[in-house]
């Protein structure tokens, strides 16, 4: 098998997140603490990613999110911003066809109209041609902000209700969750940040209500297998009570 083929996961474990959401943070510090441009940073954060996908399916998580462009990070300097929608650009067609490989299955939600329009062929393309996969999941988030994801279902919602096709006392949270981007995806178990910064940054705001919260000082470029591990080791040291007591949870589980 070659190092970089994704294998079979795994049957599921309990104490594994099902479900893991990252916003790869630090590629610019890590490259400015080293003297490179923070482009650097960027070209080495795409390759900490296609090294940590088979580690996710050899430890069994069948869902992987990740936070790749938020819709702020138009207000960066001009020049970063070029780049990184070049390099999404050049990721998406360089590693589609090994996603599908791999059987991965490709999901990029967020506002893409913003996008050139070679970049959104591109992303069409690539998650067409990975949509029947049977392996992991993985969900690329550009130009998403959750704040806007929450705006854009209730405009869905609200659209259905002014054209009569559902009454307003039908809308509730499992109709509003549905019309989110990431519908039909279960809702993150482990949420990892990576850069030292302990906040969520207006990513799948909804999504992670009961999410667990794991932040670490290493910047995205170094993170490696040790620091995964530390956070699946934190993850199964959790016990999720979902507003239950530990004692109910304890009873669930016996």
């Amino acid at each position: 098998m070659r190092a970089d083929a994704i294998p079979s996961a795994p049957p599921p474990d309990a104490a594994v997140p099902r479900h893991i959401a990252v916003i790869m943070d630090g590629n610019g510090r890590w490259a400015a603490a080293r003297g490179m441009q923070r482009i650097a940073g960027h070209r080495r954060g795409v390759e900490v990613l296609r090294k940590l996908l088979p580690l996710l399916v050899r430890r069994g998580v069948p869902y992987l999110t990740l936070f790749a462009f938020s819709s702020e990070n138009w207000r960066r300097p001009r020049a970063e911003v070029s780049f990184l929608v070049e390099l999404l650009a050049a990721t998406i067609e360089r590693e589609g066809k090994r996603l599908h490989a791999n059987q991965v299955r490709l999901r990029v939600i967020g506002d893409l109209s913003r996008f050139p329009a070679h970049l959104q062929r591109k992303i069409a393309e690539s998650v067409e041609l990975t949509r029947e996969n049977r392996g992991l999941g993985l969900t690329v988030a550009v130009n998403y902000g959750g704040r806007w994801d929450l705006t854009q279902a209730c405009r869905s919602v609200a659209e259905s209700v002014e054209r009569g096709e559902l009454p307003a006392g039908a809308v509730d949270a499992e109709l509003l969750e549905s019309r989110l981007c990431t519908d039909g995806l279960p809702e993150p178990d482990l949420f990892i940040r990576t850069g030292g910064e302990q906040r969520i940054s207006n990513f799948l705001l909804w999504q992670l209500a009961y999410t667990e919260l794991y932040f670490t000082d290493a910047h995205w470029p170094d993170f490696n297998e040790t620091h995964l591990d530390s956070a699946l080791e934190f993850f199964a040291r959790r016990q999720r009570r979902f507003g239950r007591t530990g004692e109910q949870v304890r009873q669930l589980q016996a």
